[in-house]
């Protein structure tokens, strides 16, 4: 190999190696602080639900962090998304179970079976934010998702969007964030559907 080759491609890879960094950084800082705004609605995404239909931990930390924003009265309404897992249970459905069981009115709550993934769920909250006039969201997610669904709610017209974060943390977090820098960009790049 050339030289000038083999420097062109060292000097590449620290340039990846940095950017990836940097992108890490960026995205554990903006997920883990939590905007102390408040807004028309938390929008909860979906995660895990056991066979038995009991929700995970991670899942039941993002239900349990929506419902601080609704007990500090930081948001009037509760919107919950996510699909039917391989499981065979609407999250949802176990999201919107768990809420009222921890005392949340069940008028204050929006479901969205739909919400497969990140951009369906940004998809299905602006037509959900439409039919109840609501401007303004905040997600509610794990730290290192938090940049990427901010992005596919801008993306989808919703100009008011801030972030919180599930306070429950697992070493796959680290694998999630390497995920993640890959998806943000893809995002980033890819037409509005």
């Amino acid at each position: 190999m050339k030289p000038w080759v083999r420097w062109g491609l060292i000097r590449g890879g620290v340039v990846a190696v940095v950017w990836f960094a940097g992108h890490v950084v960026a995205v554990s800082i903006d997920g883990l602080t939590d905007e102390r705004m408040h807004a028309d609605a938390a929008v909860i995404l979906g995660s895990k639900v056991h066979e038995d239909g009991t929700p995970s931990a991670r899942l039941v930390a993002r239900c349990e962090a929506g419902r601080v924003l609704h007990a500090e009265g930081r948001v009037r309404t509760l919107i919950v998304s996510g699909g039917l897992g391989r499981e065979g249970h609407q999250e949802a459905e176990v999201m919107r179970d768990w809420l009222v069981a921890a005392g949340v009115p069940p008028e204050d709550i929006l479901v969205d079976r739909d919400g497969v993934d990140t951009g369906a769920t940004a998809r299905n909250t602006v037509g959900l934010m439409r039919e109840h006039e609501l401007r303004s969201v905040i997600v509610v997610t794990q730290f290192f998702h938090v940049s990427r669904t901010k992005l596919a709610f801008r993306r989808h017209g919703v100009k008011e969007v801030g972030g919180a974060h599930a306070r429950y943390f697992e070493a796959r977090d680290a694998y999630s964030l390497a995920r993640e820098f890959i998806g943000y960009y893809a995002y980033l790049l890819r037409e509005r559907r």
